[in-house]
């Protein structure tokens, strides 16, 4: 049986590679707000996030998105990301690779 290949996408905020189901979209959208992506196939200027939320707080406080998709980024924005990723990394943890 031939062997898949496995799809890598490069974490924004530490910069190491990942597989694609591993994280999480973020898309900046065509009237420059930034939404979470959790089907992956929304339209606009996508970047992937790995499931950890210190991460996410370390991001916020350097303003990593902002720098990646030039545009202001809402503290709220940030809070929903961070409740996100923390849920999804629970999930994973307790169902283990399902995707």
């Amino acid at each position: 049986m031939k062997k898949r290949k496995i799809p890598m996408r490069k974490d924004l905020l530490s910069g190491e590679m990942f597989p694609k189901k591993s994280l999480v979209r973020i898309v900046r959208q065509a009237d420059q707000t930034v939404a979470i992506d959790p089907t992956g196939k929304a339209q606009g200027r996508g970047a992937y996030v790995a499931l950890d939320p210190e991460a996410v707080k370390q991001a916020q406080s350097k303003h990593i998105i902002e720098k990646a998709f030039d545009v202001a980024v809402d503290d709220s924005f940030y809070s929903e990301l961070y409740a996100y990723v923390d849920h999804q990394k629970a999930r994973q943890e307790l169902f283990g690779d399902q995707a």
